[in-house]
């Protein structure tokens, strides 16, 4: 079957369309070159993206950071550059449009993986959807950051805290992501604590309440004043100290709480010093099991 003029018709259409200045077109990379990247634009001329006009990064490499075969968008700075070509601007696009795909990042907590560029007074740069970011000193990591200039070179995972078009200001957060991480690694810890289990940790802090004591893994649980001992105590400190090594057993995980007991550990019952390596059944001796009435109905309270 022959082709009509009608099969051709939206590309016709699209070839003359009008094109002013300011218009944001795509475009497919057919051409790169050391000083500019060519567009097919569907049109019935070429877009030509000098290097100058490509990227505000100034990591960026014409070679490595460009594809042939990749759409890009960019914006029509003048209809004719003299030589017949569409003259665009694909960083002055990417500021239009990146504006509000970084609004909805932040609204999304979306994490990025960014390079660090330069450090400056009090923070980092770096630069996302080619647009300049700061990261403050303070937002680089959970720990204490001294030395800026060592972070220059370095990928990190960092979310949008802070985007504004109006006042051209973008701020990251590596800490954030951190946290995050540092939450989601937490509660897996504590899901995969059995209750039931006897293990050996560090009274880290006395309240009139109870004992907090660390059993490893950067979990803390409490040992409530009822569960220190057998007799009645008006104090934690009547009986332990702070910096005191106890063994104490998992009486409840709830609501990622740990609940634990002193008093509830009885002799010869087995100790469990890496609690991370606590089997999915664990066996109180009878039989295995990791059902919590099973587990519990041999504690004395």
């Amino acid at each position: 079957m022959i082709p009509s003029m009608d099969d051709f018709k939206d590309e016709i259409e699209n070839s003359f369309r009008k094109i002013k200045e300011g218009d944001i077109l795509k475009g497919t990379v057919i051409g790169i070159s050391e000083t500019e990247v060519v567009l097919d634009l569907g049109y019935y001329t070429e877009g030509i993206i000098k290097l100058e006009e490509i990227s505000n990064d100034p990591a960026f490499s014409i070679k490595a950071d460009v594809t042939m075969g990749e759409e890009i968008s960019a914006m029509v700075l003048t209809e004719d550059d003299g030589q017949g070509h569409i003259l665009l601007s694909r960083k002055r696009a990417d500021d239009v449009l990146a504006w509000e795909k970084l609004t909805e990042a932040m609204d999304n907590k979306t994490v990025f993986r960014v390079k660090v560029s330069q450090a400056v007074n009090a923070g980092v740069v770096t630069y996302l959807y080619g647009v300049r970011a700061f990261i403050p000193a303070s937002q680089l990591s959970l720990t204490y950051v001294e030395d800026l200039n060592s972070w220059v070179g370095k990928e990190l995972d960092v979310v949008v805290i802070t985007a504004s078009a109006l006042e051209k200001k973008l701020v990251l957060s590596g800490k954030e992501v951190e946290r995050e991480n540092e939450i989601r690694e937490r509660k897996s810890k504590i899901s995969r604590l059995q209750v039931g289990i006897v293990t050996t940790g560090t009274v880290e802090k006395i309240a009139p309440y109870g004992a907090f004591v660390n059993i490893g893994e950067g979990l803390t649980g409490l040992v409530h004043i009822s569960q220190i001992c057998g007799r009645r105590i008006k104090s934690p400190n009547e009986v332990i100290k702070e910096g005191e090594t106890v063994t104490v057993k998992i009486i409840d995980v709830k609501d990622g709480k740990i609940s634990l007991s002193m008093k509830a550990v009885e002799e010869k019952e087995d100790v469990i010093e890496d609690v991370e390596e606590t089997p999915s059944t664990y066996s109180t001796g009878e039989e295995a099991t990791t059902g919590l009435g099973a587990l519990l109905k041999n504690i004395k309270l």
